[in-house]
């Protein structure tokens, strides 16, 4: 089972280079983030035409999250426990049916920027809500596989220039030891169980040539519960996207599974 991430920057805006990819690289699953759309505004037919199955969980021009799967998903929960006056759509959970079936989640994690304000207390505790319902999710002994922008560069290794996001929420200590907690959980990161090669990024800056400079960090990531790390077989970084027609500043990120 071939499993993706990918923030598509507005599904509409980039929906020509969306479902390009996705005929080509025909991944089992996916998530999405970032659509920036509401359920109605999301264009499913075309993505049923191609053999997906999908579920929504949107916003009016910011954030939305969505899952897509060949088979269908089941036991769909949208948004994330634990602050009930938190109105983002970030989370969309669910799971893949089959005959090893696999619980996915999309995630869309808060920016946080700037550091020492109100939106990096929110990105904060939306880490700290992610970790107790992940614990949540690994005393099941499922099959789980968290999916998502973390908007965390987690480690230097990440980012090409680390000491340019020194001030930035996605490079703060407390963020750093946010996205370490939920590692220990027992949770694994995929990229570095199957390749960790360096200079392997999933998102460049639209600003200064980020692209052309490969000015790039990686934050799109695939976090595994133990019985998915154990069917871990690949993962590889759709790297070359970034260079087509009007792309997202990210990249999709595939994980696959021997199940």
């Amino acid at each position: 089972m071939r499993i993706a991430t990918w923030n598509v920057n507005s599904i509409n805006a980039r929906l020509d280079g969306v479902l390009a990819w996705f005929e080509e690289a025909a991944p089992d699953v996916a998530c999405l983030q970032e659509i920036k759309c509401l359920d109605e505004k999301f264009p499913a037919e075309a993505f049923a035409r191609l053999g997906y199955n999908v579920v929504v969980h949107g916003q009016k021009s910011y954030n939305g999250v969505a899952l897509l799967s060949k088979t269908p998903l089941e036991d769909v929960r949208r948004g994330l426990p634990g602050e009930a006056s938190d109105d983002h759509s970030r989370y969309l959970e669910a799971m893949v049916s089959g005959p090893s079936p696999v619980r996915v989640a999309s995630i869309y994690l808060p920016n946080g920027n700037p550091p020492g304000g109100e939106k990096f207390a929110y990105k904060l505790r939306w880490m700290a809500r992610l970790n107790a319902h992940a614990r949540s999710l690994i005393a099941l002994e499922e099959i789980v596989v968290l999916a998502g922008d973390y908007n965390v560069i987690a480690e230097p290794r990440d980012a090409d220039n680390p000491s340019s996001w020194l001030g930035d929420a996605l490079f703060q200590p407390e963020s750093r030891e946010a996205f370490r907690a939920l590692k220990w959980l027992g949770l694994t990161d995929a990229f570095l169980a199957a390749d960790g090669a360096p200079g392997a990024y999933t998102f460049w800056d639209y600003q200064a040539g980020a692209w052309q400079r490969d000015h790039g960090i990686r934050i799109d990531h695939l976090l595994l519960s133990p019985q998915a790390a154990d069917r871990l077989a690949a993962v590889t970084i759709h790297r070359d996207v970034r260079g087509r027609d009007r792309p997202s500043d990210h990249v999709p990120v595939v994980a696959e599974l021997a199940l």
